[in-house]
This record gives C-alpha cells, sequence and structure tokens, in this order.
C-alpha cells in the first residue's frame, strides 16, 4: 500500500486490514467500496486509529458510483476471486481511474499445475459456499490481460506455507 497516492479507492474495503500499510501523506483521501454493513462495522477500531481522510461507499465494484477519471490510485486486495462479474468490475476501475492512474492488486489465482488446478475444481462449489462468494478456479492473469490495462509488473508464486490449492498468489501493478 505505500505506493498508493492521491485520492484512492480500496475496492473490497472489509474491516480494513489495509490500513496499517498506507502512507497517510501520500494520500489525500481513501474511499472504502464496501458493499457489506456489517464488515463496514468490523472496521471501525482500525479507522478511528488511522489518520488517512476516509469514506464508504456502500456499493458494489460492478457500479461504482464515482466521477469518471477522478480516481489516482485503486487498490484491490483478495477481491477479484468473490466479486461476481470481475470484467465489469475491472471495466468500472478502468473507467474511475484518472489517465495514467495505478491499479495495485493481489488476488489468489487458478494454479498454473494441472493436479493442483483440478483439485481447485473438484473443491469449487464448496469453497464458493464457505469462501464467501470466493472462486478458487479463475485464472486473475488472464482476467487482468483482457481487461485493456497495461500490466507494468507483476509477480506471481505459491506462498511458502499456504496450501497449494489457496496458495497460487498474483500481484502488482497496473496503469491505465
Amino acid at each position: 500500500m505505500p505506493q498508493a497516492e492521491g485520492r484512492v479507492l480500496e475496492i473490497g474495503f472489509g474491516s480494513g486490514h489495509n490500513l496499517p500499510f498506507y502512507n497517510d501523506k501520500k494520500i489525500t483521501n481513501l474511499i472504502g467500496l464496501e458493499p457489506s454493513v456489517s464488515m463496514q462495522k468490523l472496521s471501525k477500531k482500525r479507522l478511528n486509529d488511522s489518520k488517512v481522510n476516509f469514506e464508504f461507499l456502500t456499493a458494489s465494484a460492478e457500479e461504482i458510483p464515482i466521477k469518471t477519471n477522478s480516481i489516482d490510485t485503486v487498490v484491490c486486495t483478495y477481491t477479484l476471486c468473490s466479486i461476481p462479474n470481475p470484467d465489469i468490475a475491472l471495466s468500472e476501475i478502468s473507467r474511475v481511474l484518472k489517465k495514467d492512474g495505478k491499479f495495485l492488486f493481489t488476488e489468489h489465482s487458478k494454479s498454473p499445475d494441472v493436479k493442483v488446478s483440478k483439485f481447485q475444481k473438484r473443491l469449487a462449489p464448496i469453497w464458493k459456499i464457505l469462501g464467501d462468494g470466493c472462486h478458487l478456479t479463475r485464472d486473475i492473469r488472464g482476467i487482468l490481460s483482457d481487461s485493456g490495462f497495461n500490466i507494468d509488473s507483476t509477480e506471481d508464486m505459491y506462498i511458502p506455507g499456504t496450501p497449494k490449492f489457496i496458495g497460487y498468489h498474483v500481484w502488482g501493478l497496473i496503469r491505465k
């Protein structure tokens, strides 16, 4: 989050886990897009402890109620896996980002390992229920590549100590 600057939109703000990682000197304001009011309530303590100028938007990523070309940085961590229509959400992210705006993301993804991806596919129906709509089999790199963003830098790997079915991650910086 230290790379986030200016007017920042965090997609899937949740309980505010990312707040301590923002550099409040680089952010003019932070908008937390979170459709769940109960998740918003969970973030109250973190928000009270933060110096960041903050506002909530109770909306989905597929219909972001923000003016076109008005956001400097969009942050999305572990959210694209559970958004019902990630292609529409990415189109909305592109719409609200200013020219040369930054899109910072980290997501778990479909494994490139055939055996692991087969296991993910078998587990997917149960995982969607347990993981609040999380899709284990989404090819995040492919979705991002098809979105029209310029991919500046990304990395991917299995996170050490994490089960492989949920451990393959992709993260990076994408510019509009």
